[in-house]
């Protein structure tokens, strides 16, 4: 082995004992959250320092359009970019046919600046803001997923898998040990790219939704979390087509089931001391907790184009479906958008149940940090803690992706702590892809409008 490998992460070496490294994937998260890059021999990568990419790819809507995002004076001249490697990112990709390594880099511009609007960037920025203040935050994020039976026609329906049994996979079945049997050789292929990437599965349980999966991570630093994620959810879906159905993230594939939420725990330490500033010496919640909830309850409207980034997101967000449609704050009840859930002292933490899977995990999490940020910055309080079923009341989040795009337009404390040229880069990209869904003529109007109106 040469030496460069000699210096890789535990797993990685593990994975390559007694084997060649044939290939190296240099990949960056674009907006979306789809791996960008370049795969290079192994023995070409041993040599270089970075790769090019142009910065256009951070322009691209969903679709495969174009934001007229690029910097005015210079036009879209798509400059490329300077992508560095973070080895402590390198694992396997065991599921390609030779021996392969994935690595994250980070995008700079040629006067070695982190590039504004990359994702990786932008949570990294944020993370800084904390550790400013001494804080270090922690998160640890849920993953919600369907398993669903190929489908290649976008004019049908998604439908659920079917299972081992040969039945489709049964729905509001949450937390049914038979139901995760059903997807057995699937969970087992997760297990095994999860084991040969060196991600620790904190559990797997059934949600409620016909073939919903959910994955829980273990608690940790936000970028190394996010990484995962981002490697997670390519992971989920090379482990689903092995066995001939597809992983999507979607946040509402399926009308009539549940949607698909990235549910986030968030508590932050005090670097110093290594202690959860969200309580205090004897046990109680500190001023820092309530100011963080009151963070997420006052930033969270302008947010949540971020946390629900496609016209689908806001089809989650249905009262008595398992997803929140309000900025309430209770304790242990999950009707309410912001759950504190059972804990110890020490392990105090707050849920941000608002998310999508469908948002871009390193701009989910930044986002959601951003407004706990803000809060505990300007000491905003939250509401009184809401006691009930919270679906009974009226909902106070955006409901539509247009709405949502309005909000964060006009959040200049948000963009301030995400940064301004991401703040203007996504907005526009994410307008473009807003105006391309507008053009499309939907099912549901040719049938009802047709010869009706």
């Amino acid at each position: 082995m040469t030496d460069w490998t000699d210096s890789l992460p535990e797993a990685a070496r593990l994975f390559l004992e007694n084997r060649r490294l044939d290939e190296v994937e240099c990949i960056i998260s674009d907006l979306p959250g789809i791996a960008r890059g370049k795969a290079v021999p192994a023995s070409k990568f041993a040599r270089q320092k970075y790769f090019h990419l142009p910065d256009s790819i951070f322009f691209q809507t969903i679709t495969g359009d174009w934001g007229e995002a690029a910097d005015e004076r210079e036009g879209f001249i798509e400059r490329d970019m300077i992508l560095k490697p973070d080895m402590s990112t390198a694992t396997a990709a065991p599921w390609t046919g030779d021996w392969t390594l994935q690595v994250i880099h980070d995008a700079f511009d040629r006067k070695d600046r982190p590039v504004p609007y990359a994702p990786r960037n932008v949570l990294k920025q944020v993370c800084a803001l904390y550790e400013a203040e001494g804080w270090t935050p922690v998160v640890a994020p849920e993953m919600e997923f369907f398993l669903v039976a190929r489908n290649i026609d976008p004019a049908k329906n998604i439908e659920p898998m079917l299972g081992r049994s040969g039945r489709p996979a049964a729905a509001r079945q949450a937390y049914s040990m038979t139901a995760v049997d059903e997807f057995g050789p699937v969970i087992d292929d997760i297990y095994d790219f999860a084991e040969a990437q060196g991600f620790e599965i904190d559990g797997i349980t059934q949600e409620g939704g016909a073939g919903q999966l959910e994955i829980n991570l273990l608690h940790g630093d936000p970028v190394k979390l996010a990484d995962e994620v981002f490697y997670f959810k390519r992971l989920i879906r090379e482990a689903a087509l092995r066995h001939d159905c597809f992983a999507t993230f979607m946040a509402k594939p399926i009308a009539d089931e549940p949607g698909s939420a990235m549910h986030m725990h968030h508590s932050v330490l005090d670097r110093s001391t290594g202690k959860n500033i969200f309580t205090g010496p004897a046990g109680g919640e500190t001023d820092a907790f309530f100011h963080f909830i009151g963070g997420l309850q006052k930033y969270m409207p302008a947010a949540i184009a971020v946390l629900a980034p496609y016209v689908n997101s806001y089809r989650r967000y249905v009262k008595d479906h398992a997803a929140p449609i309000n900025l309430e704050w209770g304790r242990d009840n999950r009707t309410t958008g912001i759950r504190i859930p059972l804990s110890g002292p020490d392990s105090r933490r707050v849920e941000n149940r608002l998310a999508g899977m469908d948002c871009n995990p390193y701009l989910g999490i930044a986002v959601s940090l951003a407004c706990g940020y803000l809060g505990m910055m300007n000491e905003v309080r939250p509401s009184k803690q809401f006691k009930g079923d919270a679906y009974e009341g009226d909902g106070d989040i955006p409901r539509t992706l247009g709405q949502a795009l309005d909000l964060f337009a006009e959040a200049d404390d948000l963009h301030k702590v995400l940064g301004p040229e991401f703040a203007r880069v996504y907005s526009i990209v994410k307008a473009t892809e807003y105006e391309e869904f507008l053009q499309v003529i939907s099912p549901w109007e040719r049938e009802h409008l047709l010869l009706n109106v």
